[in-house]
């Protein structure tokens, strides 16, 4: 058994719709999502067998590492975005999160405005995440390239929106900012707010 495994989802794949068709949600999940973990599990094997014969270079080791990173992260992320949405998501959040969001985002809307530009401008496949800075102590917005690049180092992902094709081309075609604009009414914000409360300790 691998070191990673694919989650179950906290709901049925008709459950998003309409937001998220039943065929896009079973696709991503089933498919694209396991194809990363698979793909991070088959890389932990490979370098294992280069350590175990000794034969660890800057030659074979490389592409591993960025490969691993890549799978990695897509396990990561997908993992979290499962759990941010939900059918009965939307509003806005409350409480600590929302204080955090007012102090460091400058209110709700701003936030949101930021937010939803991070994704649906990230070039090429991405991710637009709301993250926790530790050193700042201090929420900020993130674009991710794939879903590795361009991140700062710490951070820590509490809310991400999925700005690759996969996510919502067979329904929204090429218009992306008409499908961020759905995934506002599926926010799970008390899970939000739970990864918040853990990394900042609110």
């Amino acid at each position: 058994m691998g070191t990673y495994a694919l989650p179950d989802l906290p709901y049925d794949y008709s459950a998003l719709a309409p937001a998220i068709t039943p065929e896009i949600l079973e696709l991503h999940h089933a498919k694209h999502h396991a194809a990363y973990v698979k793909g991070a599990n088959d890389t932990l094997e490979q370098i294992a067998e280069l350590r175990d014969k000794d034969q660890v270079t800057p030659t074979s080791l490389v592409g591993l590492e960025k490969t691993y990173a890549f799978n990695l992260s897509g396990h990561v992320l997908h993992s979290i975005f499962w759990e941010n949405l939900s059918p009965d998501g939307g509003d806005r959040p409350d409480g600590a999160l929302a204080t955090a969001i007012d102090e460091h985002l400058g209110g709700f809307e701003a936030f949101k405005k930021q937010l939803t530009v991070a994704t649906t401008s990230v070039q090429g496949s991405g991710w637009g995440v709301l993250a926790w800075e530790p050193l700042g102590k201090r929420l900020i917005v993130e674009q991710v390239y794939d879903h590795h690049g361009n991140v700062g180092q710490g951070s820590t992902p509490l809310l991400v929106f999925d700005a690759w094709e996969h996510a919502y081309y067979l329904q929204y075609k090429n218009v992306r900012p008409d499908y961020v604009t759905k995934l506002w009414d599926l926010v799970n914000w008390e899970d939000v707010a739970a990864r918040y409360a853990a990394v900042a300790g609110a």
